[in-house]
């Protein structure tokens, strides 16, 4: 049973067995179709596998994305949108670290945007201004906190920048996952601090 708390305007669910909150946090909200982001390594340990197959049990569609790499770019969040706008989505569903729950945001204040998100967001620092797509995350990784606030970084190498937007509130992500066995088989080097 998933003990919950409140992480400023979301749920954050931990331990054992708090994933299978998902089904019935898209029910309870009435999402109907969800877009899931995550990294390729963990569609190869089986973690993207925990959430699809609660999805496909519960019968909920989704749209799956898994080539979010550290340090997602402006290439990769632009393919990301347009498969959320041709997949008419109303959740994204991060599952990684905080890469992944970055990307998601940025998608998430995208998707209805009519504008250049590298040039709205990111160049000029400008607040979203149309409909946001809730996000969820499914965390990986410890310590990052992009799991409780509205953080986003990305990356055009193009222009040789790595830019990070603080947007507000309504981007936080709306519930997070928090299971201590999904960070199990993180390197050596990212557990040590300093």
């Amino acid at each position: 049973m998933a003990v919950n708390r409140f992480v400023l305007n979301g749920i954050s669910y931990h331990g054992h067995g708090a994933i299978q909150e998902i089904p019935g946090i898209i029910a309870s909200h009435g999402f109907k179709k969800a877009f899931i982001a995550s990294d390729p390594d963990l569609v190869k340990f089986g973690v993207t596998a925990h959430v699809t197959d609660l999805l496909d049990k519960a019968g909920v569609p989704y749209a799956l994305y898994t080539d979010i790499k550290p340090n997602p770019t402006i290439e990769k969040l632009r393919e990301g949108i347009k498969i959320a706008r041709d997949n008419n989505v109303d959740l994204l569903l991060a599952v990684g670290g905080g890469s992944c729950c970055d990307y998601a945001k940025a998608v998430s204040v995208s998707i209805n945007c009519p504008e250049d998100p590298w040039q709205k967001y990111f160049i000029r620092f400008e607040e979203p201004t149309c409909k946001i797509v809730p996000v969820g995350c499914v965390l990986t990784m410890v310590g990052t906190g992009s799991e409780m606030n509205g953080g986003s970084v990305i990356s055009n190498h193009k222009e040789n920048l790595k830019i990070g937007h603080v947007f507000g509130e309504d981007v936080m992500p709306k519930f997070s996952i928090l299971n201590p066995k999904y960070t199990f088989t993180l390197p050596k080097k990212q557990m040590i601090a300093g």
